[in-house]
């Protein structure tokens, strides 16, 4: 206990100290929502790999879908690095640099009505990151809290405090230069701790091998395919027992991040175009080990089947999976478990309230009640939606719906299915209308929220996947249909891309020669 402890408090110290030290780069608005836009590229490829996995991942999906698939699971860790990693900064990471310092754009919604010139596409679009990430927030809580309670024996209520003020604390005082040191800090720590928990668990069960062993002859008994059920083997198979589900689940968790605000905001702040290069493959070993090792651990939950993970009604409460296997490990070991997630949590924790709070600031309010506030009055007010943003997430969390474990996915599907198309359309065709944006928000929120009452798609995870899919014929039909935008904007937008990236001035990035 006296390790645990001991960690905890170094990590709380360190991540608490970034923050003071960050507070001078966070003194205008560009330098506390962008960090000026000079962020370099280990930092931002470790921004954006800590921000995409979180406790939901690591206690939540790894531990469900390790159950069900088994070690094909691992797939979606693949799919996570070279579809959500790799693909993304090759074809989302320069054009939305370039393009979002020509726009003068710091949000995902503040793009969209730059892009297609259109202040109600920009309001609605906050409104639209506000009401999905808040409960992506408290999804995060309540995996997060589970893990404390098996190490510490602590209750629900406390770790979500605790964790709440001091995510809060270093995000309201440094801003997001704070948050991608923290970022960079917990990454390394995710990168040595996921390894050695690997090892640990297979020592636990006589060793790769042996473990390898006794998953192949556990029956999958509860799989989709009735044709399949009870038989042995396909734990341990290449597409594992339910290949077309499991494809789902890499769509969303995958090509998702392409749509989600605070995952695309790291391309808007990374420093030029070497960065992104750089930075490109660092994102991709950095998901590779994380992701990969995340859901290849997972992928051995059945040999820890035991009574803990089942509810009182019989059914299995999958966010217990992975706290009961590691519940047998040694406590140092559990401590650096601790600090693993809490690493992965609070990363991703801080770029969702700071990408919150910015776009209701920037996107919503000052569009629209405050046209002319000052950039000290946005700076005050963003600190305050921060704090606000974390209280709401932790009283949602502490009274959590019934389909808390379903959170992620609907607010992925909701957010991916209505920015994704647009966004990365709009990179790339100047054909694309406003009609058509419109279109996409109205698809991604409308299929992932109708199925959350009628459910004519089984798992909420394959209609997000489906409200992304949609979006992506939607845009280019709706966009031929429609009347065109005004050329001579965006000939000139597009412009931006045959110049050259560098590093003159901190806030002007353009080569003037």
């Amino acid at each position: 206990m006296f390790a645990k402890i001991l960690l905890l408090l170094i990590f709380f110290s360190v991540m608490v100290g970034v923050g003071f030290y960050s507070r001078s780069k966070a003194s205008n608005v560009t330098d506390y929502v962008l960090g000026g836009r000079e962020v370099g590229p280990w930092i931002t490829a470790f921004a954006y790999g800590t921000s995409y996995f979180s406790s939901v991942v690591f206690v939540g999906y790894a531990g469900q879908f390790g159950w069900k698939y088994g070690l094909a699971s691992t797939w979606i860790g693949l799919g996570n690095a070279f579809i959500g990693s790799l693909l993304a900064w090759l074809i989302l990471g320069r054009r939305t640099r370039v393009m979002t310092q020509k726009l003068d754009s710091r949000t995902m919604p503040d793009f969209f009505g730059k892009r297609f010139q259109s202040r109600a596409l920009q309001i609605t679009g906050s409104t639209i990151a506000f009401i999905f990430l808040i409960p992506y927030t408290a999804s995060i809580y309540n995996g997060l809290s589970r893990l404390f309670g098996m190490a510490f024996n602590i209750p629900y209520s406390v770790c979500l405090i605790v964790m709440a003020v001091l995510t809060g604390v270093y995000v309201i005082v440094g801003g997001y230069m704070a948050t991608a040191l923290n970022d960079f800090i917990q990454g390394i720590i995710m990168l040595f701790g996921i390894c050695a928990v690997i090892l640990a668990v297979l020592n636990s069960n006589g060793g790769f091998l042996n473990a390898i062993h006794e998953l192949s002859l556990i029956p999958a008994d509860d799989v989709a395919v009735p044709a399949l059920q009870g038989s042995q083997g396909l734990l341990t198979s290449f597409f594992g027992p339910d290949p077309m589900n499991l494809l789902g689940v890499v769509i969303l968790t995958s090509l998702g991040t392409w749509g989600l605000p605070q995952m695309v905001h790291k391309f808007y702040a990374i420093k030029d175009e070497k960065a992104v290069q750089t930075g490109t493959i660092v994102s991709t070993f950095f998901a590779v080990i994380v992701a990969g090792g995340c859901y290849f651990l997972g992928g051995f939950g059945r040999l820890f089947d035991s009574p803990a993970i089942y509810k009182p009604d019989g059914t299995i409460a999958y966010d217990s999976i992975v706290p009961q296997m590691l519940s047998t490990l040694p406590d140092l070991l559990i401590g650096i478990v601790i600090v693993l997630v809490l690493s992965a949590s609070m990363s991703t924790l801080s770029s969702l309230v700071l990408t919150s709070s910015s776009t209701l600031t920037l996107d919503f309010l000052k569009e629209t009640f405050v046209k002319d506030m000052s950039e000290k009055t946005q700076l005050v007010v963003m600190r305050v939606l921060v704090a606000f943003f974390i209280i709401l997430s932790v009283v949602i969390a502490l009274n959590p719906p019934t389909f808390i474990a379903q959170l992620m996915g609907i607010s992925w599907g909701a957010l991916a299915g209505a920015f994704l198309a647009p966004f990365m359309y709009g990179l790339y065709w100047k054909r694309v209308s406003k009609a058509a944006v419109w279109a996409s928000y109205i698809t991604g929120v409308g299929i992932t929220v109708s199925n959350m009452f009628l459910h004519f798609i089984k798992s909420p995870i394959n209609a997000g996947a489906a409200a992304m899919i949609a979006g992506l014929i939607v845009v280019p039909v709706v966009s031929i249909l429609t009347p065109a935008p005004d050329r001579a904007f965006l000939d000139d937008v597009f412009a931006s891309y045959e110049q050259k990236v560098l590093v003159r001035k901190s806030h002007s990035l353009e080569d003037e020669d």
